[in-house]
């Protein structure tokens, strides 16, 4: 097979480099974890991306998630045309936003009152500062693995030993404001009971991905998000489900649905906005009366609830709550599963594929991942000569081990078929 032509995406990754940090505008796009230059996308549609160059991809980041209708909709961007033309934001409520907030609601019934804002990393960091004003404590608690934005008490990793007080993973995070997050490694109930039995009553919160998205696709053990839900309980402790990877991806209502857990709080992220920017934080009425004007937690937003967001937003959720939608989908991504662990297997290669509804990744591994740590111990080199030979077998993956795929409507039967012999042919060719 002939090598992509990449030229155009060579020269204006040099060009961005010049006035963007690293040339992009969120780190993973650097391509750094697996090797290669980025490529510049130039348009999409359905379940294909181009870049640039012409080239085609069947596209399993889809935006990092949103994209669950596929790129560029018919229905999304007639509904988008005709929101713009009336105006694109006004600073002010419009009725678009109690739509789409009852709609939200109707799916997540855990979220009885919610306020819409921009961005996952807004839901979390407005999530976690209710959680303080309404319990009137300061700690919270996050698992190693789980990412919830770039809030400055949620850039933090573990320190020594199993269960300890947050360090700084960046530079500009103030360490004192970083002790009041305290980590714990992912499915460890032990330790989750341990911590709590410690310091339960300083514990404002816990916020988790109910399946981690960002060490691949680590689902929970068996009763661990039960047994979450219970401690919790005891103490007293704000159970926030970060459900912006999540979201609308484990089940139409959810991994919260899927799993059958009622959280106190719910984060949303991209997929309610059709995949423009948009989120929205939620849960129990008598937590989400403390946020202004009702309260005293002050969180505001210009852009939040904006008309072009709440419309696709809108128009996305009356798809998805189509009959058969989500049977469709299901049996797409596990079409899908079935094909990528029958590629490892004939190729003879040791693969772990996990998947929880439409979303899924592959570790290079011949063990169970449960955490972070066991993630970190898979061949991450291995997964980068992977990924760059699917991408010249024209597969888009994310640029990382640590990520996941997605599935959307618009793939077709196709495009799992030459997925799998991508796959294949890649197994054998680094095997």
């Amino acid at each position: 097979m002939p090598k992509l032509n990449h030229k155009k995406s060579k020269e204006l990754f040099k060009k961005a480099k010049r006035l963007i940090p690293g040339g992009v505008n969120s780190p993973v796009r650097a391509f750094s974890a697996v090797g290669g230059n980025p490529l510049f996308i130039d348009s999409a549609k359905g379940s294909k991306i181009y870049d640039v160059d012409g080239n085609e991809y069947i596209d399993y980041v889809l935006s990092w998630g949103p994209m669950i209708l596929g790129h560029s909709h018919p229905g999304v961007v007639k509904a988008l045309k005709k929101a713009a033309e009336k105006g694109t934001s006004f600073g002010a409520p419009t009725p678009l936003e109690i739509e789409l907030a009852t709609m939200v609601r109707k799916a997540y019934p855990s979220m009885e009152v919610m306020r819409m804002v921009n961005s996952g990393t807004e839901a979390t960091m407005s999530a976690i500062r209710a959680a303080r004003g309404f319990t009137g404590r300061d700690k919270i608690i996050k698992f190693e693995g789980c990412y919830h934005g770039h809030a400055d008490g949620l850039l933090v990793k573990a320190g020594s030993g199993a269960a300890t007080f947050g360090v700084p993973t960046s530079p500009g995070v103030p360490r004192d404001y970083a002790r009041n997050t305290l980590t714990l490694p992912f499915n460890d109930l032990q330790a989750f009971k341990k911590m709590c039995e410690r310091t339960g009553k300083n514990i404002a919160c816990v916020i988790l991905e109910p399946v981690v998205g960002n060490s691949g696709c680590i689902l929970p053990k068996p009763g661990y998000l039960e047994g979450l839900r219970k401690i919790t309980s005891k103490y007293g402790i704000v159970l926030i489900f970060d459900e912006v990877m999540t979201g609308f991806r484990v089940s139409f209502g959810g991994a919260q649905r899927a799993f059958r857990i009622k959280p106190d709080m719910t984060c949303l992220g991209k997929v309610i906005g059709g995949g423009l920017p948009v989120g929205a934080y939620g849960g129990k009425k008598e937590i989400m009366r403390k946020i202004a004007p009702d309260g005293p937690v002050y969180q505001a937003g210009t852009l939040s609830g904006n008309p072009l967001a709440m419309t696709a937003g809108i128009e996305t959720l009356k798809i998805l709550s189509r009959p058969d939608t989500y049977k469709k989908l299901m049996a797409k991504s596990e079409a899908l599963e079935d094909a990528m662990k029958n590629a490892a297997k004939r190729a003879g290669i040791a693969t772990k594929f996990y998947r929880a509804g439409s979303m899924f990744c592959t570790y290079f591994t011949n063990q169970e991942v449960y955490n972070f740590t066991d993630a970190a111990k898979t061949d991450t080199a291995l997964f980068g000569k992977f990924f760059r030979k699917m991408i010249e077998k024209g597969v888009n993956l994310a640029p990382s081990a640590f990520e996941a795929g997605f599935m959307s409507l618009a793939h077709s039967q196709a495009d799992i078929n030459k997925t799998a012999r991508a796959a294949y042919e890649t197994f054998k060719e680094i095997s």
